[in-house]
């Protein structure tokens, strides 16, 4: 998403105008298109990893997907693309072990960060709690897509399509943020949303969390759902009205108002140049739900 974002002028569409969010929905509906059809246990996928990822995170591939987007009327069906021949655009993919929903983000006076994120998925997940331990086991599988043509198909002992998303940022090649935005399918485009406030419109850590969300669904799902009307884009009940009408009757969006997961915000900011010599943090904390930002 944030690919695809980076050829548009963001800042001259406006923060949260009709254009602004009709751009970040379609967005949306092209990038999800994408991971539910090739996001996958690598092991069970060797045809398509490592290569699928390269083309999937190459700026290439994302401005020609970027070009599908129609700028006066909402997608009601989207289709895959084809990352696999595109060439990487300079990232550097490591090899990582990851551990619904807790997020937790801290940082010392050294310099450390720790973006964390634990998740059972479901309310309690599986509903199996382990004797004389006292915690609930994760139901991922449910992820798994039953079609046995699909990359993400159930199979013993294979991964499934994690929501889970423990975001850190770097800038200048430094530790910057380091943050999350909890809420299943909902956490990417949270954390777009959180990117594009403080990146394009200059607003401040907290307030990049504070200010009014969309929440698009519907999208085609890696369980094997498939979009056909569009998808339900959720706005905030704060947003300009005049924006929600144009959403609707000019974009063609069907929209909720008021509903829908807004996700759970919490973030650490590392500044060097407030206090030369010294490393200073900032913290935000979600005002939607339970959740603070401390000192110690």
């Amino acid at each position: 998403m944030l690919n695809m974002l980076e050829g548009f002028n963001l800042t001259a569409l406006g923060h949260n105008t009709a254009a602004y969010l009709h751009l970040h929905a379609e967005i949306k509906k092209l990038a999800f298109a994408d991971a539910s059809a090739y996001v996958a246990d690598p092991d069970f996928n060797t045809e398509l990893y490592p290569g699928v990822v390269e083309g999937l995170i190459s700026k290439d591939y994302a401005a020609a997907r970027a070009q599908e987007i129609s700028q006066t009327a909402a997608a009601a069906v989207v289709d895959p693309g084809d990352p696999v021949d595109f060439e990487p655009s300079g990232h550097h993919i490591e090899d990582d072990a990851s551990a619904d929903t807790t997020y937790l983000t801290v940082a010392d006076a050294d310099g450390n960060m720790v973006s964390l994120i634990q998740s059972v998925y479901m309310h309690f997940g599986s509903g199996i709690v382990l004797p004389d331990l006292g915690f609930a086991l994760q139901n991922r599988g449910a992820l798994l897509n039953l079609d046995r043509s699909s990359p993400n198909a159930f199979a013993p002992g294979k991964r499934p399509y994690q929501t889970i998303m423990p975001g850190f940022v770097k800038k200048n090649g430094k530790p910057w943020l380091s943050f999350g935005v909890m809420g299943g399918f909902y956490q990417p485009q949270g954390q777009v949303q959180i990117l594009c406030n403080m990146i394009d419109f200059g607003f401040d850590l907290q307030a990049a969390g504070d200010a009014a969300r969309y929440y698009h669904t519907g999208s085609t799902s890696p369980k094997g759902e498939r979009m056909t009307d569009g998808g339900t884009l959720q706005l905030e009940g704060s947003l300009c009205p005049d924006d929600v009408e144009l959403l609707e009757s000019v974009y063609g969006h069907n929209l909720a108002l008021g509903a829908g997961n807004p996700g759970g915000y919490q973030a650490v900011l590392r500044d060097d140049d407030v206090n030369p010599g010294r490393i200073t943090y900032f913290g935000a904390s979600e005002m939607r739900k339970d959740g603070v930002a401390l000192g110690l």
